[in-house]
């Protein structure tokens, strides 16, 4: 059996600046989906402007604006205050940025941003009561001490959330990860953990955290990391992760296009899936391009906010060029489209993943 791919994805030629990005940011392999929390430096990294050097000595974290009592917190402050621990699955919002046709200019993910590791830090919720949140308070800004220039504007990395997603629970200063210090790439001393965002949420190098009375306009809130038609169009802010589910390759690669090859008989397909939107319900493979599909089996999630495990036993039989594919449903009914829908930046573009294979 045969199927066409080249309908699906066109990989045009890469500009000098996106083979600059790729060489500062790393996605996970694929074949490391198979551990339930990610090897520290097979996780996926994206560093939006340079990594910041950090004085542990020196560095502080503030917390102001509308509040009744601003504190300033050493980070081992910090870890005398309660701590936490969870499991969480971070994805990038650009994930599968490179198989749009055009391309937006930006890094270009093929499926491997993502990634799912151990958190250890404090509540944000405590912080922001100990401030004293006073009325009239509708967001609070988190500023990374990461800076640079992005479309004519210099800034530093700031996000924003509205004042109940900061009050949740499981927003999270984190300090550490999978048992060890943030690494600098990671965000070292602090970053926020937003449980289900996109990793744009997840502000590292933390510098302050300022409660604001009005929505916040900076940059990367007002211009970017919005799914829109042109660069004219508003659009809708990115939040919470689309599902998806990704297929470990089998078989043996070609070097270097990673072409698989595959021998006949029983062989077990497996990958994870996850959702920002609740926990993934149902997870359907094909072996036929998405022509037809069938139930895979789905285990529970490592956590609440982690993925699951999937597997599909799959009898091949007959030699030729296949390709696979999985899809992901959550709870509340999003489902993983067979095709990518074009947006001018590149986002949330959670297709579903093709992986063709020749079977020898």
């Amino acid at each position: 059996m045969t199927v066409e791919t080249a309908t699906h994805s066109t990989l045009e030629g890469f500009s000098p600046a996106e083979l600059a990005l790729s060489t500062r940011n790393h996605g996970l392999p694929l074949e490391a989906l198979r551990y339930d929390v990610t090897p520290l430096g097979l996780h996926y990294l994206l560093t939006h402007f340079d990594i910041p050097h950090v004085d542990p000595g020196s560095w502080s974290l503030a917390i102001g604006g509308h509040v009744g009592k601003p504190l300033s917190v050493t980070l081992d402050e910090l870890k005398e205050r309660p701590q936490v621990t969870f499991v969480c699955t971070l994805e990038c919002a650009g994930n599968g940025r490179a198989r749009l046709s055009p391309r937006p200019l930006s890094q270009p993910w093929l499926e491997e941003a993502v990634g799912t590791a151990e958190w250890t830090g404090t509540p944000l919720r405590l912080l922001l009561e100990e401030a004293q949140i006073e009325e009239g308070a509708v967001e609070v800004l988190f500023t990374g001490l990461d800076r640079g220039i992005q479309g004519d504007s210099e800034h530093a990395f700031e996000r924003s959330l509205s004042l109940e997603d900061a009050l949740r629970p499981e927003v999270v200063l984190a300090y550490a990860i999978n048992g060890q210090p943030l690494p600098p790439q990671h965000g070292f001393p602090l970053r926020l953990i937003v449980p289900g965002w996109y990793g744009m949420a997840h502000v590292k190098w933390l510098d302050r955290i300022t409660v604001l009375t009005e929505p916040f306009q900076g940059y990367q809130q007002a211009h970017q990391y919005r799914r829109k038609h042109s660069e004219e169009d508003s659009g809708v802010p990115l939040t919470r992760m689309l599902p998806r589910s990704l297929l470990i390759p089998p078989g043996i690669p070609d070097f270097p296009d990673r072409q698989r090859f595959l021998a006949t008989g029983p062989c077990v397909l497996e990958g994870r899936a996850w959702s920002g939107w609740g926990p993934v319900v149902r997870v359907e493979v094909s072996v036929d391009g998405g022509q037809s599909w069938q139930d895979a089996t789905l285990e529970e999630a490592v956590a609440e906010f982690g993925w699951a495990r999937w597997t599909y036993s799959w009898e091949v039989v007959g030699s030729g060029d296949y390709e696979l594919c999985s899809r992901a449903t959550d709870a509340v009914g999003n489902v993983q489209p067979v095709e990518p829908a074009w947006n001018f930046g590149g986002y949330v573009n959670n297709a579903v993943q093709r992986v063709p294979v020749t079977v020898r």
